[in-house]
């Protein structure tokens, strides 16, 4: 399994340039941006996004030039803002960080990082999928390898396992950082004074005129901007790396996935100076420590798992019966909120239900279909699963009840702020069955209004801006071809389910 650092400038581009490396989260399926994408691509070839603006209005002015597609993670207050970044934006990023030069540089400026970073694994660069039908699924089997092995394995040369993760990273990113990351800080601070022709110069300036002028904080949601992160996070490695130049890898060793650290030590008092290196040193980032995720064990090959993967493995139990099936799982959710385990037995408990019939329930289906709004209810990360298996039980009920069952779903999901993506699947199945019901996110709008306009384009030329507001992102001919209930293939990335 290769990542992206392998790639010729060329097949960078195109890896970028993907649907999927565009917003790496799940969408239904007629939502297609690949179109958009290249065209954009096409039209701007080797010139300058500047060149195509409008001469009375600057980008780093303009609102919303992003659509935020705000997600909960909790059921209450917790959310996380995911930005479908302006298209023309993104290509032209691409453009620039994918020019031979630049991305022979960043390369070279990323490898060297990486090798003196010693002692400190870096787990999370964009990975390309070679057996799965989705880079993210290559992604999650890449964080099983890179870091829920390798934790256990060192269960066998460490006594004790720090954890600890950034407070919210991608939203407290100094984007001027970026330049220091690539070019240092004095080189980068010269040229912002010039004509900014330093790579890593040009990403900060294109971030910020896409965010309203703002130097904190980075768009989430897509491959590109996760890579953008690697960058600052890699030389926020090598800087603590340099730290703790007089430890051996005897003392310690780190395994890094994104803003989540693993600290293995054999002596709780390197581990806290690790801690407190690491706290000051992305503090001039504009990034603190999480206190309240931040633990140490000295029962390394046990906390090495997730603990609600190890609860089920130890817990669960197999039972044939529906019901008894999805309180279990249902009891998982509660104990441990938004778990990734909880959507990975959905997605098998749909394997196993997708041929059932009507006739083979034994149980009342709206008590089956209760259950399942309660447990995404609380665990956003379930929506499009929990969607999948709505639509297959909801297809069993008689007209009358499938639309009232319908308007009770929609009501209990409204009372929660920021379910945008909820709404998007429960949109995916509904339309079907009942066009009539209307959604607040605007992506949903534009399923059945293509006027619906996504991001603020104003700030460019009057032809380009007409081009993408007038752009076709919903295809209609495969939402005709779609049925009521969601398939397999439009919400599993994996070709197997042995991954949990």
């Amino acid at each position: 399994m290769s990542n992206v650092l392998s790639l010729s400038a060329k097949k960078a581009k195109t890896f970028f340039l993907k649907e999927e490396s565009y917003f790496n989260s799940d969408l239904p399926p007629y939502f297609q941006f690949g179109e958009l994408l290249q065209s954009i691509s096409k039209k701007i070839k080797d010139k300058k996004l500047s060149d195509f603006y409008d001469s009375g209005i600057k980008p780093k002015h303009s609102e919303d030039i992003n659509y935020k597609l705000i997600t909960n993670k909790d059921g209450k207050y917790a959310w996380r803002p995911l930005q479908l970044i302006h298209p023309a934006f993104y290509v032209s990023l691409v453009h620039e960080i994918t020019k031979k030069n630049n991305w022979e540089y960043i390369v070279k400026k990323l490898g060297e990082l990486i090798k003196n970073s010693k002692n400190i694994k870096c787990a999370s660069l964009p990975v390309l999928s070679g057996r799965y039908k989705k880079d993210k699924a290559a992604q999650i089997i890449h964080w099983l390898g890179e870091v829920e092995r390798q934790s256990i394995c060192n269960s066998l040369k460490y006594e004790y396992l720090y954890e600890t993760d950034i407070v919210d990273c991608y939203g407290s990113i100094y984007t001027h950082s970026i330049a220091w990351a690539l070019h240092g800080k004095n080189s980068s601070k010269k040229d912002r004074g010039k004509d900014r022709a330093l790579i890593g110069n040009i990403i900060d300036k294109q971030i910020e005129d896409m965010s309203y002028g703002q130097t904190n904080g980075i768009p989430q949601g897509s491959t590109l901007m996760d890579f953008i992160a690697e960058m600052v996070l890699c030389y926020t490695d090598s800087l603590l790396s340099e730290k703790l130049k007089n430890y051996t890898k005897k003392d310690y060793q780190i395994i890094r996935y994104r803003d989540d650290y693993r600290i293995f030590v054999n002596n709780p008092q390197t581990g806290e100076q690790i801690i407190k290196e690491l706290a000051e040193i992305i503090h001039d980032f504009g990034m603190r420590i999480n206190p309240q995720k931040t633990k140490i064990t000295d029962h390394i090959a046990h906390d090495s798992i997730k603990k609600d993967k190890l609860y089920w493995m130890v817990n669960g139990i197999d039972t044939d019966n529906l019901q008894n099936k999805l309180y279990k799982i249902s009891f998982l959710a509660q104990k441990f909120p938004n778990s990734g385990t909880v959507a990975k037995l959905l997605k098998i408990f749909y394997t196993e239900t997708i041929k059932v019939k009507k006739e083979d329930i034994k149980t009342d289906i709206t008590v089956l279909i209760s259950i399942l709004v309660d447990i995404a209810y609380k665990n956003p990360r379930t929506y499009s699963i929990v969607s999948a298996i709505l639509s297959k039980f909801i297809d069993f009920l008689p007209k009358r009840k499938k639309e009232k069952v319908l308007k009770r779903i929609l009501n209990k999901f409204n009372k929660i702020p920021n379910t945008g993506i909820m709404q998007l699947w429960l949109q995916r199945f509904t339309i079907k069955i009942d066009n009539s019901l209307r959604y607040s996110e605007n992506l949903c709008k534009k399923v059945t209004d293509p006027s619906v306009q996504i991001w603020n384009s104003d700030w460019l030329e009057n032809k380009f801006k007409k081009e993408i507001n007038n752009c076709v992102l919903v295809n209609n001919e495969e939402l005709e071809k779609l049925g009521a209930i969601i398939t397999k293939e439009e919400v599993d990335l994996f070709n197997k389910v042995e991954y949990i």
